[in-house]
């Protein structure tokens, strides 16, 4: 389910679920303590192109940007790579409204020539985790990616920005001139 989707903010629909409902439903049985990921989207920043946009294929690292790309544990195999951040955001609600609560930024980089990239995949699995447990980490983020993504929070739903936590806008726009 894209939770970026404004229309899903207004009833919450079985669409895209890679898990659903409670799994610990008392049995503690199959399931138990698995993540449910009905409340993250994966937002990519390009910060060569100056924008960001939503790719669920992410969740299964079958995105557009990783589609046919190889993925290398080193960076210096992949010296020309193009910077993209993944960010994991996730949506939860306090008083009864909706808001980013979870915000963390991967670094990806991909050579589409060569058909080869860098990401590490425990940082991906790490960093999505602390998204669902409302974490804020973009502290790695360049400036100008910090941005981008300020910019697609805001204009995608500007009441869930302004009911986010002051961390997140401190977090995003505090190098801003």
């Amino acid at each position: 389910m894209d939770l970026l989707n404004n229309d899903n903010l207004k009833k919450k629909t079985g669409g895209f679920n890679i898990l659903s409902g409670d799994s610990t439903s008392g049995h503690g049985g199959y399931g138990a303590g698995v993540m449910n990921l009905d409340n993250v989207s994966p937002i990519f920043v390009d910060p060569g192109e100056g924008e960001a946009f939503v790719d669920m294929g992410a969740l299964h690292a079958r995105s557009a940007v990783e589609k046919r790309i190889k993925f290398l544990p080193d960076k210096e195999k992949v010296p020309n790579g193009k910077l993209y951040w993944l960010v994991w955001v996730t949506i939860q609600y306090k008083d009864s409204k909706p808001y980013y609560a979870g915000v963390t930024g991967c670094e990806m980089t991909v050579d589409t020539e060569i058909r080869r990239g860098y990401k590490s995949l425990p940082e991906h699995v790490n960093k999505m985790d602390k998204s669902l447990k409302g974490k804020i980490l973009v502290d790695d983020m360049d400036q100008k990616s910090k941005k981008i993504l300020a910019d697609f929070l805001k204009s995608h739903n500007e009441a869930m920005w302004n009911h986010s936590e002051k961390e997140l806008h401190e977090a995003l726009l505090s190098g801003e001139v």
